[in-house]
């Protein structure tokens, strides 16, 4: 074998997009709204309060390896700890806020977390689970709000004034030691963790500037409404050091005033969030003439984009809907849609709605029920499997099983067909498909179109056995506030678009659905909900 003459130990880690955050800050810079207002601070004001919290962290007694744990929402407090933690050795975990008491407990215990960075907003949702942290030794709170009655604790900004004011000594860390841990948000048993290596966090970091994926650029203002504490907030917190890039943090006040009132005022390029999050902006911006032109894209991931909304953005502010798919596993980017301009309106649309292709070096293929793979050819209907540098081998402290991981091989538990472009259209999670008289409903592509109707605000659509046909369709529905419709207007609106046996024996109006921690709707509750056992 004939060696490559390359730089062979240049090391793909964190305190790499530290250096150049330091190097090359350009004009980025970090917008947090706060409860006093808003807070500015450009990036070259960053790398010395990053090099006192690693600082402050040795002080602490942090070794490398060791786990420090972050409660908080968006904002600059949380970006600092991104980077110290990891570049100086330890692991990042980012604690989901959003999950019940007991799996925030058991996500403590599990990390082993030594240390926990806690917004003072959330200091006495937190103090409770204190005396079941034993591995705990320091809460210490962002803000100068009151502690509740967590123990031991300390604050942040005088942290950073005791630590000292010069270059930390950052170790020379190995691209495959881990940099963050997060947790999946799974509605059955415990969360299971994600330990990301530096090296992937570096290569996903890498791949959100390119252009076919997010495109990152020196020129955005990204608005980062998904949240820090899961999935690495989509990669944005890294990728916008890497590109320079200005980020705005809206903290807690994510709802759709706020969020608009910041489009406007700060010229935001990205947006980045759920559905129902754009659903919400997009009702308050048609009722209020909010301005939203300054948007060049607003990534769409976490649950599956209704086609009429993303209509509704281009038609009614020209802002453009990019439809993406990850998951925790994925780091979390895997598939993005970026259909080529040139396509007949027609086929554009229809591949936009879609999840999109594989983003450059991840790899996915279909499967079915016997692990055989499928054909992409936009008809075949399997389990989509995926590997790739920032896709997970196994769990954190969990063995890997057939279940999750075989072959070198994510398995994802979502069910899709793939055109022979390449482009990805999800149906259904495995264990959400309904299976009538023998042949599969997509309730995806129900949900979909109910959506298109003018007076569903969102649906859901589960299975609820039928002594005749295994399985039957039930549409849960939202109306908008003030809309009606009775369940012959939804049906025919499904009607034309779907074969007879897959239309809905019944609608059942509700004043909202369930959803996860992280905004994806739970039909696992719903179901139980609709059984009476909720």
């Amino acid at each position: 074998m004939l060696e490559g003459l390359m730089q062979d130990d240049f090391q793909l880690a964190l305190p790499l997009v530290l250096r150049r955050l330091r190097t090359y800050p350009g004009d980025g810079a970090i917008t947090t709204v706060t409860r006093d207002g808003v807070t500015r601070t450009p990036f070259t004001e960053l790398p010395p309060r990053i090099d006192r919290l690693a600082h402050a962290l040795r002080s602490l007694g942090i070794e490398r390896g060791d786990r420090v744990a972050t409660f908080a929402w968006n904002s600059q407090h949380h970006f600092e700890c991104y980077f110290a933690v990891p570049c100086s050795g330890a692991v990042l975990h980012t604690v989901n806020l959003r999950l019940p008491p007991e799996q925030i407990a058991y996500t403590i215990n599990h990390a082993e977390d030594r240390v926990v960075f806690v917004d003072d907003t959330l200091a006495p949702a937190l103090a409770p689970l204190a005396a079941v942290a034993p591995t705990v030794e320091h809460f210490i709170v962002m803000g100068d709000g009151p502690t509740g009655d967590l123990p031991n604790v300390l604050r942040y900004e005088d942290l950073l004034a005791q630590a000292p004011d010069t270059p930390f000594d950052y170790p020379d860390i190995n691209e495959r030691e881990a940099s963050a841990l997060c947790y999946t948000t799974g509605t059955t048993g415990n969360p299971k963790g994600v330990l990301y290596s530096h090296r992937s966090t570096v290569l996903h970091s890498a791949a959100l500037l390119m252009a076919d994926s997010l495109g990152l650029r020196s020129s955005d203002r990204g608005l980062i409404v998904v949240p820090m504490f899961h999935a690495n907030a989509w990669g944005f917190p890294y990728g916008s050091a890497l590109a320079a890039m200005k980020l705005i943090l809206p903290g807690p006040f994510i709802h759709a005033e706020s969020l608009a009132r910041l489009i406007e005022s700060e010229r935001a390029t990205i947006v980045a969030a759920v559905p129902t999050i754009y659903a919400d902006l997009l009702r308050y911006a048609d009722e209020h003439g909010s301005d939203l032109s300054s948007l060049r894209i607003a990534v769409c991931g976490g649950d599956a984009m209704p086609l009429a909304l993303a209509r509704a953005y281009k038609e009614r502010h020209g802002v453009r809907l990019l439809h993406a798919w990850g998951m925790t596993e994925t780091s979390p980017m895997g598939t993005v849609s970026a259909p080529p301009a040139d396509l007949p309106e027609d086929e554009w649309w229809q591949l936009t709605a879609r999840q999109g292709c594989a983003v450059p070096f991840i790899e996915l293929r279909l499967t079915d029920t016997l692990g055989a793979e499928l054909p992409w050819d936009g008809a075949a209907t399997g389990e989509i499997e995926v590997r790739g540098p920032w896709v997970a081998s196994s769990y954190y402290k969990t063995p890997a099983s057939e279940e999750q991981f075989h072959d070198g091989w994510l398995r994802t538990g979502d069910v899709a067909n793939v055109d022979p472009r390449g482009y990805v259209q999800i149906t259904d999670r495995s264990k959400d498909v309904i299976k009538s008289g023998g042949e599969w409903i997509s309730s995806v592509a129900l949900e979909t179109e109910l959506a298109g109707h003018p007076a569903v605000h969102e649906a859901a659509v589960i299975a609820v056995p039928d002594e005749r046909w295994g399985e039957r369709p039930r549409a849960c529905v939202v109306l908008e506030p003030g809309a009606s419709a009775s369940a012959d207007d939804l049906l025919a609106h499904l009607a034309p678009h779907f074969p007879k046996w897959w239309l809905p024996d019944e609608f059942i109006f509700v004043d909202s659905l369930p959803r996860s921690s992280v905004g994806k709707l739970d039909k696992r509750r719903l179901r139980a909900e609709q059984a009476g056992e909720g």
